[in-house]
C-alpha cells in the first residue's frame, strides 16, 4: 500500500477531522521502527521500540467497515511485532474503536483530558490503553536455553 493510499484511507476514516497527507505517511515510514500492516481497505501503523509497540493509527475506509477488517488488522499487527507490550490511545467518543481494542485484550490505563481538538465542539479526552502481547503468544516463543557452567 502506497503512502497516497494510506492517506486516502486515513482521510476518509477520520472525516471530518483532518486526515493525514501522503507526505506525513512517508515521514512516518522513513522511521525504521515503524511498520505498516495492511488489509484491503485498511491499515495499521505501529512503532516498536525496546519491546514495546505503540499503535500510531488504525483505519478502515468507511466503505470497508463492518466486515471484520479492523479485527484482521489487530491480529496482523499484534502478532507481527517483536514486542511484549502494546499501547494505544483513542478518542473517548470513538466507541467502535474502543470496543475493537477491548475485544483484542486492551484495558484502559488512563486519560488525557481534552487531547483531541474538535473544530466547533469541545475537545475530547484521549483514552490510554495497554495490552500484553507475548503472553498471548507464549506457545510461539521458545523457552530460553538453560544456563551451563
Amino acid at each position: 500500500m502506497t503512502p497516497e493510499e494510506v492517506a486516502r484511507i486515513h482521510q476518509a476514516a477520520f472525516a471530518p477531522d483532518r486526515g493525514w497527507r501522503a507526505e506525513e505517511v512517508r515521514d512516518l515510514l522513513r522511521n525504521p521502527h515503524v511498520s505498516l500492516h495492511t488489509v484491503t481497505g485498511g491499515f495499521a501503523l505501529v512503532m516498536t521500540v525496546a519491546g514495546e509497540a505503540e499503535l500510531i493509527s488504525l483505519a478502515v475506509h468507511p466503505e470497508a467497515q463492518r466486515a471484520g477488517r479492523g479485527s484482521e488488522l489487530m491480529h496482523l499487527w499484534m502478532n507481527g511485532v517483536d514486542a511484549h507490550t502494546a499501547f494505544l490511545e483513542v478518542a473517548a467518543d470513538n466507541t467502535a474503536a474502543r470496543a475493537l481494542y477491548e475485544a483484542h485484550g486492551f484495558a484502559v490505563t488512563g486519560r488525557r483530558a481534552g487531547y483531541y481538538a474538535r473544530p466547533g465542539s469541545p475537545a475530547v479526552d484521549a483514552v490510554l490503553m495497554k495490552s500484553a502481547l507475548k503472553a498471548r503468544n507464549a506457545a510461539e516463543t521458545p523457552a530460553p536455553a538453560p544456563e551451563t557452567g
